[in-house]
């Protein structure tokens, strides 16, 4: 060391530990990594975080759960549209467009008496927003570089989100989207301050009721939240909406966009195909398809159909006068005849007058046609992929009926009953479109059999 360098030698040391010191805490600070940055929280923020969740609203109760297959369009359809679609194409959900300052499209269909018929004729809302973008996007409406300001900004629209919501008589418990689109991760200041404006989205949607669900791209926000560091103490969505036009209709979500194991159980919607021209009991759509996974409905799934589980089967064998047994007190039950014992004279005359009204041979007796349309009797509602619920139980009692083999009955219009469906309509000459419509149901109470004697 230089001799003029040692009277500046306790000066140097200062300055050398001061310079080392860390800088002033922030919320979120990005960390480099090889694909996307990550983030973290430092013990600062974080003993802040944990206060500020221990005053927070608990977690709102999810809604009805539900899976299947869903559609978005930047225009809502108009209620005939909806209903052609209803009964002829796949899908159970609709994304709707409620509003922000980026919506492209009018909207003259979407009003609260739409929301409400659509959502009596069962079908499942799936409500939008699309408030401003990145910071490093193009978008005329950006979100600010500056954390706090980011922070209100995700609030202000989590509240014009839940004013919209409630206009159109979407109940409390709700999921809705906040709609992120593409910006590039690896932007540090651009992802946190993102990931700021999503925190703060979910933490108002909690405090007024309703649940918060992010769309984006897997690439873009899905990655940013799927690694984020110090994940305790921030404030995830409840679901995510992923656009991964992969053409793969599940819900699979990859390893390389989202590190954690983060909405796995029942808490994702894949977006696999985009920009298609559909069309659906003559109407024509421009429509993105998506795979809806938000779980079930175990309660209405176990709600028995006519009779109870003892009507469920594995097979239905043919039935006469005389007989006795467990599936006597089936028929019977089916058949509203009271008494209990063997296949009597009251039963043959009310096997009869089914076999009448589906216009049948009338037997008496009860063989594969007259099962068939006696299990298939009651309401006649539209069912498709994602369906639960006693109608579903009725739907596959009457498969099993009618089809080789048999037909799992739990009341879950899953794939192996859209499997199911496929055949039986594939064969008695309708058109093989997975849903259970006005003709399949027709076919089934007519006691048509979908092999043959």
């Amino acid at each position: 060391m230089h001799t003029w360098l040692r009277p500046l030698l306790p000066a140097l040391v200062l300055l050398l530990a001061v310079t080392a010191l860390p800088a002033q805490a922030v919320e979120w600070t990005p960390r480099s990594a090889p694909t996307a940055p990550a983030v973290h929280a430092d013990r600062a923020i974080a003993r802040k975080a944990t206060a500020s969740r221990a005053r927070a609203p608990k977690r709102p109760q999810a809604a009805q759960g539900w899976s299947g297959y869903a559609f978005d369009a930047c225009r809502a359809p108009s209620s005939r549209q909806m209903d052609r679609w209803r009964v002829s194409s796949p899908f159970l959900g609709v994304g709707i467009y409620i509003g922000g300052r980026l919506r492209a499209c009018p909207q003259k269909h979407l009003t609260r008496h739409w929301v409400s018929r659509q959502t009596r004729r069962g079908w499942r809302m799936l409500p939008l927003w699309v408030g401003p973008q990145a910071s490093c996007s193009r978008y005329g409406a950006r979100i600010s570089t500056r954390p706090r300001a980011a922070e209100h900004q995700g609030a202000q629209a989590a509240r014009g989100a839940r004013a919209a919501a409630r206009r159109l008589g979407l109940p409390a418990g709700t999921v809705l989207w906040y709609d992120l689109e593409w910006f590039p991760t690896h932007r540090r200041h651009c992802t946190r301050t993102a990931l700021r404006f999503l925190a703060a989205w979910t933490r108002t949607l909690h405090r007024h009721g309703y649940r918060s669900g992010v769309y984006s791209s897997v690439s873009a926000g899905i990655k940013a939240l799927g690694r984020v560091r110090g994940a305790r103490h921030y404030a995830h969505p409840d679901a995510v909406w992923f656009a991964w036009a992969n053409r793969r209709r599940d819900s699979w979500l990859g390893r390389d966009w989202v590190r954690a194991p983060r909405w796995k159980t029942h808490r994702r919607v894949h977006q696999f195909s985009l920009n298609d021209r559909a069309s659906y009991g003559g109407v024509r759509i421009s429509i993105d398809r998506n795979y809806v996974d938000l779980g079930s409905s175990p309660a209405l799934r176990r709600l028995p159909a006519a009779c109870g589980r003892v009507a469920d089967r594995r097979h239905y064998r043919d039935l006469r006068r005389g007989h006795r047994g467990e599936l006597v007190h089936v028929a019977r039950c089916l058949l509203h005849v009271k008494g209990a014992g063997a296949y009597d004279r009251r039963m043959k005359a009310a096997v009869r007058k089914v076999q009448r009204h589906a216009h049948l041979p009338r037997t008496g007796r009860i063989g594969t046609r007259t099962w068939v349309a006696l299990l298939a009797r009651g309401p006649r509602p539209v069912l498709k992929r994602g369906s639960e619920g006693p109608a579903v139980r009725r739907l596959q009692r009457s498969l099993t009926a009618a089809l080789p083999g048999s037909v799992a009955v739990h009341g879950h219009f899953g794939p192996a009953t859209s499997a199911a469906v496929q055949r039986y309509q594939r064969r008695t000459g309708l058109n093989v479109t997975a849903v259970a419509g006005p003709r399949t149901w027709r076919n089934l109470s007519h006691g048509r059999p979908g092999r043959r004697h």
